[in-house]
């Protein structure tokens, strides 16, 4: 008996076991996956589809745009700590572009420079009158007109010729008994340029010519007019200013260290966008042997074959020139606009799967320029894939998720508020932020702060004239801008801050130069965009002792995205004027 209540007991404690299991186990489970779900949704963060770096959360409107939050993906899933992930949508967004690291502008021993077309200086030729007098008619109605050698280009008055034809009536009637004046009064026409036929026909009419016709003394295309009708001339006075365009001249910088790689009579390859399947052959005819110190380069012409007028003059041209001294066929290079520089950093961003939208920053040691690209001497290696557009905008992803960048070489955590400043990890005080910083930038003098801070002026007043679609305003403020320009002292540069610098002065004169020459709202906005991004780079590099906001508009550029800068935190946007005149953020202050 004690034996069978023994085993009923046992049987009762297993039986009550397997209820309880039955019972409790499964909302046991139930509850640790609710308690990892509720875990999750903690960790969830909402984002923007049109601004991606907004981070929130919970879910709510998006600050900027008004648009519903969306559940951002989980960015940090099988990345190293220095890697960050964008969107599909938001690459798209800011036409992020990326090319695998080759052999770039070096084609084994061919090197790219980029030049403009000009006029044939020595086939020019300016037109003069030879007496004074009024102009009476002017043949040539416009500028570029095409003018014929002998062709009738106008038709004057002259007082002081009139009188000398009267001369000549007076002295042939004594050129026997005083043949010394009367050929004195024919040279003194001749002189004027009246041919032989001319002074005959007066001679032997003995009528006086009220109007002398003035003809071509060349053939060409007029690319001036300095008169007009009924303008009263000096003599030697210039009335046209006429090119020959048959053969022009296509002029290319070269950079103080690949002079040694170029001679005369080096064949040229031309490449022009105008045409870009086809391919022109010139040689070298000149190198100047006078070095411009302010850019540091030289001028290398090749003289082209223009018959067919393919080349208008103020046309960007690409060559291939084949290098004298022998190149490496292992040398990396990369595009200029790849390149971050930041005090003594030479930054890039590597996408570190080929597959997906991950990136990484990278240092790399850059040796000579090369064209429009660098030689890559340490960082990275073939094969390797970075981006080559867009590096501004994926740098500012890296500030917002904090990961490295390029004013921020350790990493950490963003600080974003609701001005929108880009700060650095909490953690750091205020006086290791800001030595952080220094060390960032480029030390350079005060002077060429004030030199730089004039150009950044002119580039308000530019920024403010398209707001206010001023065309006119922008044409005169990008002409203002260039004047400045010129004027930067490149002696008070050491080496590293000067070949920053000259990177950056050829981009913004070029851009500047496109808005000077426009009448075109859209077309100032558009090479605005590209004047504004390496303005940002030159007042990272240098500063110039002002606060500066770093704004953007999403919807600029096509939906692309741009940036501008600006004096004050207040958004008012150049891209669209009063169409939407608050669209955009403060992206970053500029201490």
């Amino acid at each position: 008996m004690k034996n069978n209540k023994i085993v009923i007991y046992i049987g009762i404690l297993v039986v009550g076991v397997l209820l309880g299991w039955l019972l409790f186990g499964g909302s046991t489970n139930e509850e640790t996956d609710h308690n990892h779900d509720a875990v999750a949704a903690t960790n969830q963060m909402w984002t923007c589809s049109m601004h991606p770096q907004i981070m929130q959360p919970e879910p709510g409107d998006c600050p900027i745009c008004g648009m519903d939050l969306i559940p951002a993906e989980s960015g940090s899933d099988g990345l190293m700590a220095d890697q960050f992930k964008l969107t599909e949508n938001a690459m798209a967004l800011a036409n992020i572009q990326t090319t695998v690291v080759g052999k770039g502008n070096v084609e084994g021993n061919t090197i790219k420079l980029s030049g403009k077309i000009a006029e044939n200086e020595e086939a020019n030729a300016v037109q003069v009158s030879y007496f004074a007098g009024r102009i009476e008619r002017l043949n040539v109605s416009f500028t570029g007109e095409e003018v014929r050698k002998g062709q009738l280009l106008a038709t004057i008055y002259s007082p002081e010729l009139y009188a000398a034809q009267q001369e000549l009536i007076t002295a042939a009637s004594l050129k026997e008994s005083q043949p010394a004046l009367y050929k004195a009064v024919r040279n003194k026409l001749k002189l004027w340029k009246l041919s032989e036929n001319q002074i005959n026909q007066i001679e032997k009419t003995r009528k006086v010519m009220e109007n002398f016709p003035v003809y071509a003394t060349v053939s060409g295309t007029v690319t001036e007019k300095l008169v007009e009708q009924g303008d009263y001339i000096k003599q030697g006075q210039p009335l046209l200013k006429i090119a020959n365009l048959n053969n022009v001249w296509a002029n290319f910088d070269v950079y103080e260290n690949q002079i040694e790689q170029f001679k005369k009579g080096q064949e040229v390859n031309i490449i022009t966008n105008a045409y870009p399947n086809k391919e022109f052959k010139g040689k070298v005819d000149f190198i100047d042997p006078i070095l411009n110190t302010k850019t540091r380069t030289v001028k290398l012409r090749v003289v082209l074959n223009n018959k067919e007028a393919i080349f208008k003059p103020g046309m960007f041209v690409t060559a291939k020139v084949k290098a004298t001294n022998s190149l490496s066929n292992e040398i990396l290079t990369i595009p200029s606009s790849s390149v971050l520089w930041t005090g003594e950093r030479s930054v890039v961003y590597l996408k570190t799967n080929p597959n997906e939208p991950i990136f990484e920053m990278k240092e790399v040691s850059l040796g000579n320029k090369i064209g429009d690209s660098y030689e890559v001497l340490e960082g990275l290696y073939s094969g390797n894939e970075i981006v080559t557009h867009g590096t501004f905008t994926v740098d500012a992803a890296a500030q917002l998720q904090g990961k490295k960048s390029m004013m921020n070489k350790k990493g950490g955590k963003t600080v974003t508020g609701h001005e929108g400043h880009l700060g650095m990890d909490k953690n750091l005080s205020n006086t290791e932020m800001n030595e952080t910083k220094m060390n960032e930038r480029l030390k350079v003098s005060e002077k060429f702060k004030g030199q730089l801070r004039d150009i950044y002026n002119n580039y308000i007043n530019l920024k403010d004239a398209l707001i206010n679609e001023d065309i006119k305003g922008s044409s005169q403020n990008a002409s203002k801008l260039l004047s400045n320009l010129s004027k930067v002292d490149m002696k008070l540069l050491n080496e590293e801050a000067h070949n920053h610098w000259m990177t950056i002065e050829t981009e913004i004169k070029s851009s500047a130069t496109s808005i000077a020459s426009s009448k075109n709202i859209k077309t100032q906005r558009n090479h605005f965009k590209h004047l504004s991004s390496h303005f940002i780079n030159a007042i990272q590099l240098f500063g110039i002792n002002e606060k500066v906001y770093v704004e953007f508009c999403p919807m600029a550029d096509n939906n692309k995205g741009a940036y501008w800068l600006s004096q004050e935190e207040k958004i008012r946007n150049p891209y669209f004027g009063d169409a939407m005149l608050k669209c955009g953020e403060v992206k970053q202050t500029i201490e």
